[in-house]
């Protein structure tokens, strides 16, 4: 028995709404896997804890964005991982650049080096290459700050 025109434009409506909302789902769940992540919550923090840099953005109130997951610089494998945070304030908005390594050894991700990027393209290194980063690991275990 043929299936009538009426029932494929159902069906093909149903698999699209579908489709569509697994692939917002997945979006959203990929967002979230990323704002959770040890090296994004650290290099927010260091932007929080950088009062030149809230400044020039007009934060507080600090808006963050989600990722462009499509934008090339946002990577992370086992060993390095790099991110591109849109935020904004009040003032004015930008990226925050952020580069971490695994250290293996503790088995925690370690900022190398934090950058807020302005729309007017001022630059303001919040954490440099080879500047010690302070240990926060009792406030990533026992969830205080967040």
């Amino acid at each position: 028995m043929p299936a009538s025109i009426q029932s494929l434009q159902q069906m093909a409506i149903f698999v699209t709404v579908v489709t569509g909302g697994g692939c917002s789902m997945m979006y959203y769940l990929m967002q979230k896997n990323f704002a959770r992540s040890e090296h994004y919550r650290s290099a927010l923090e260091h932007l929080s804890g950088h009062s030149g840099a809230m400044e020039s953005l007009g934060a507080p109130p600090l808006k963050v964005h989600n990722i462009h997951l499509t934008d090339r610089y946002n990577r992370m494998d086992q060993s390095s991982a790099q991110l591109k945070i849109p935020v904004t304030g009040s003032k004015t908005g930008g990226y925050l650049y952020a580069s971490s390594n695994k250290d293996h050894l503790i088995n925690r991700w370690c900022l190398q080096e934090v950058i807020l990027q302005l729309k007017d393209g001022q630059r303001i290194d919040i954490l440099r290459s080879g500047t010690k980063v302070p240990n926060h690991s009792e406030e990533l275990h026992t969830g205080a700050g967040f």
